[in-house]
């Protein structure tokens, strides 16, 4: 018979052996949801860094390979706040036959976005005055009115969401991606990225070097700016794109303008004059500065939508704000019968998140100054994440991603991007010690399926065959 003190050991060694063992990966359970595509629901910790705590739900969706399979291709459309399951579903159209081949198309909403277990702040009604409100104050009473607008927005979120909103961190969402490649059967990552994507896959590489097989980061953002830096550098963006709208515009038959100052000078009185009073529209909606504004942007995401932007420029002149609207109505998520989906809500909870919280004072300066280098975007852009001055809860900043270890990685950056400056590509190549920047001249908001046929080659081969274009290779 052992002795005790072996029996002892004995246990002991057993409990070592399971407290060492490696922790299954979670089990997928998937369902026909129509078009060919599959959905199921992954079981994620609340806080990762308690794994035993309350569980959350990450919604996912598949487009199966239709031939001979490498793997699974992850994606995220950025945002953040924005839909991955909304994204896949468009996969036959961004996707090549060559691609969806080889890789199950597989798309998630991110925690807190969308299907997922969302963030919810504010009733539609109120959210729709919430976007609606004066987005540049002029005065100390349009200033109290929107740091009480924001106040209120950010208590809101913490009265509906508190539980979840310590943990909608890129850093979060990255241990979720990586239990999902491991749920999904795969050994390692291979993963596209599109805008706020490029910063989630940089943060996976960065804490998961060994698990990534390949990586495109496709309108990168560069992860050591402020909050105050990274709204400005996009204010500049959009001035930019708006500047190349306003030099090419004339040449076509179809744009209100004769020159480029005349473009240039109906913007700002435009901006001006619904700072003032709104415009109408046919849904009986007024169209004041923040939604003139937001309209003005959607469609400066991508050049075949620059027609829409003359149209709307024509309606305008006229007192008509509808194709403003339109347009803004599809850049926050409003549907048809008035209802959100909870893109702003998330997208804010995530940004207040991932930076440190600029005080309104600081904003204050940071707009005013602004009206320098972006005097028609700089000040709404630099406005707009004033919520996150009154957060309830402390950012959780991602480490500055290095990414030792990872195989070659690609970096994608268009050199008019009106939303990730090409730079900000440039930095994150630079930071990333194993990825290939490769560049589109050219406008539009990423490049990978957007029109050249160039960029599309490059990065349809490297996910196939994981060779990455030359250094210095342009498009």
């Amino acid at each position: 018979m052992a002795s005790v003190w072996c029996r002892v050991v004995l246990a002991a060694l057993t409990l070592l052996s399971a407290a060492c063992a490696p922790t299954p990966p979670p089990s997928l359970t998937w369902s026909d949801c129509g078009d060919g595509f599959q959905c199921t629901r992954l079981q994620v910790p609340l806080d990762h860094a308690n794994p035993a705590s309350n569980r959350i739900s990450i919604s996912v969706i598949r487009l199966p390979a239709t031939g001979d399979r490498i793997g699974s291709l992850l994606v995220n459309p950025g945002g953040p706040g924005v839909s991955g399951i909304d994204y896949t579903r468009a996969a036959p159209a961004i996707f090549p036959q060559s691609v969806r081949s080889r890789f199950d198309i597989v798309g998630f909403d991110p925690r807190g976005v969308g299907q997922s277990t969302p963030i919810t702040c504010l009733p539609d009604a109120e959210l729709a005055a919430f976007i609606a409100m004066d987005p540049t104050p002029d005065t100390p009473a349009e200033r109290t009115a929107l740091e009480k607008a924001s106040k209120a927005f950010a208590r809101a979120c913490q009265s509906r969401s508190g539980t979840l909103l310590p943990h909608v961190s890129t850093t979060d969402a990255a241990r979720d991606m990586d239990l999902l490649r491991a749920a999904l059967g795969e050994e390692k990552l291979t993963y596209l990225g599109k805008s706020y994507g490029t910063y989630l896959g940089a943060a996976y590489a960065h804490l998961f070097p060994a698990r990534v097989r390949a990586m495109v980061l496709d309108g990168g953002i560069d992860p050591t700016l402020s909050r105050e830096r990274l709204n400005l550098d996009q204010a500049i963006a959009f001035e930019t794109a708006y500047a190349e709208y306003a030099r090419t515009c004339p040449r076509s038959t179809t744009c209100p303008f004769t020159t480029e100052e005349s473009a240039q000078s109906t913007l700002h009185t435009l901006l001006k004059s619904t700072d003032k009073a709104p415009l109408s529209s046919e849904q009986t909606r007024p169209v004041p500065e923040s939604l003139t504004t937001l309209g003005l942007l959607a469609p400066l995401y991508d050049r075949t939508t620059w027609p829409i932007l003359s149209e709307s420029l024509t309606q305008a002149q006229s007192g008509d704000g509808t194709l403003l609207l339109t347009s803004a109505d599809s850049l926050v998520g409003r549907n048809e019968d008035g209802t959100y989906t909870n893109q702003t809500e998330s997208g804010l909870a995530i940004t207040c998140a991932d930076t440190p919280h600029p005080t309104a004072g600081e904003l204050t300066r940071a707009a005013s100054e602004s009206t320098r280098s972006a005097p028609n975007f700089g000040p709404y852009i630099m406005w707009s994440t004033l919520p996150c001055a009154y957060w309830p809860t402390r950012p959780t900043p991602p480490t500055t991603p290095k990414a030792p270890g990872t195989p070659p990685l690609l970096t994608i950056g268009t050199t008019r991007d009106p939303a990730t400056p090409y730079h900000w590509s440039q930095s994150l190549t630079d930071h990333l010690q194993s990825a290939t920047l490769l560049t589109y001249e050219g406008d539009g908001h990423t490049a990978y399926s957007n029109g050249s046929t160039c960029i599309d080659n490059h990065v349809n081969r490297y996910l196939t065959t994981l060779t990455t274009p030359p250094r210095g290779t342009r498009c």
